[in-house]
């Protein structure tokens, strides 16, 4: 280690090394978003190189009182991870933890976070939901804690709980053949933001396959990509079915956009599903609710057992890490 000899790191000896000020490394280990790339990427370096961390006594006052366990997630609004962190909180209800949430809303507030969050040490464990982190990262999370269990995301060296995306749009494709659909169109966010990972990416490959191995071919044409908004949804389901030979079935690779293409397509005149079968993914609870056939991953359960891979990480540090992947199945309901 660099910058002192014979003592633990401060704040002055990081802003020395980084060439910023003290300010300035404040707003990196509280509001990391507020500073510009070159600063934070300096600062991030020189407490990596010093191995800083806050005093003892502030993290032992941080930990005085109920045990935290934090979330770390984007989109928080989004209904898939609302009822991850429903299986989150269930699980915790039996514990005296207390759960606290941090969103991510751009890739400065992730790396931010994890910067932070290991070496301020007021977390006793810490669940990682659908997000990437690189070496840097998680070797911070090696050495200062907490310890991490991460939801649809492997990590080397941590415990993880997946679904095999590839699988599923197999299985789509698999399905909607067998109930002898020729044309198959598809929609799904297949350009998510840079600090998110790429699941419906894996859905679409695995749909294309599974549609090639049937001897079906699935051009550009029938492939829309869409965030979760209902607009731009919308639009795209529009631009399916209002192709010169559009599709007889559609597979959305969130049960969100199916249900906006069930909108769309009834608001066209069309028969669900005689005219157009449409098939989700996920089986949120509206899927029951309004009758949608969906590939149904076991969201609350990821969450719960994200819960006790960590709580048995905690009672036992020293187990190794564990991977999981929950089963998909279909859930046929009333639109294919």
């Amino acid at each position: 280690m660099k910058g002192f000899k014979g003592s633990q790191p401060t704040i002055y000896d990081v802003a020395a090394l980084s060439g910023v000020s003290i300010s300035t490394v404040s707003r990196v280990l509280n509001s990391p978003e507020k500073v510009g790339d070159v600063a934070r990427l300096k600062v991030i370096a020189a407490i990596d190189e010093l191995g800083f961390v806050p005093k003892a006594e502030a993290r032992a006052r941080a930990l005085q009182y109920s045990p935290r366990i934090g979330v770390l997630t984007p989109f928080i609004t989004a209904p898939s991870f609302v009822q991850r962190l429903r299986g989150i909180s269930s699980a915790l209800t039996q514990t005296n933890h207390e759960l606290i949430i941090y969103t991510v809303d751009s890739l400065p507030r992730l790396q931010g976070y994890l910067t932070n969050l290991p070496i301020k040490g007021n977390l006793e464990g810490l669940i990682v939901m659908s997000l990437p982190i690189d070496e840097p990262s998680a070797q911070r999370l090696v050495q200062h804690g907490p310890h991490a269990v991460f939801i649809e995301y492997h990590q080397n060296g941590f415990s993880s709980i997946e679904i095999d995306d590839y699988q599923g749009g197999k299985l789509a494709a698999q399905y909607l053949v067998s109930k002898g659909h020729l044309r198959c169109g598809f929609i799904g966010d297949i350009d998510p933001p840079n600090f998110a990972i790429r699941p419906v990416v894996q859905r679409l490959k695995g749909f294309h396959q599974g549609l090639e191995e049937a001897g079906l071919t699935l051009t550009a044409d029938y492939i829309r990509s869409s965030p979760y908004g209902q607009e731009k949804t919308q639009q795209a389901v529009f631009e399916l079915l209002n192709l010169p030979l559009p599709p007889t079935a559609i597979f959305a690779a969130a049960d969100i956009q199916a249900t906006v293409a069930l909108k769309v397509a009834r608001g066209m005149g069309l028969h669900v599903p005689d005219d157009l079968a449409v098939l989700g993914f996920d089986d949120l609870d509206l899927a029951d609710y309004i009758g949608l056939t969906t590939i149904r991953q076991p969201l609350d359960d990821s969450g719960r057992i994200a819960v006790e891979l960590l709580l048995s990480k905690l009672a036992s540090p020293d187990q190794p890490s564990q991977h999981i992947q929950l089963p998909l199945n279909i859930v046929e309901r009333e639109t294919v």
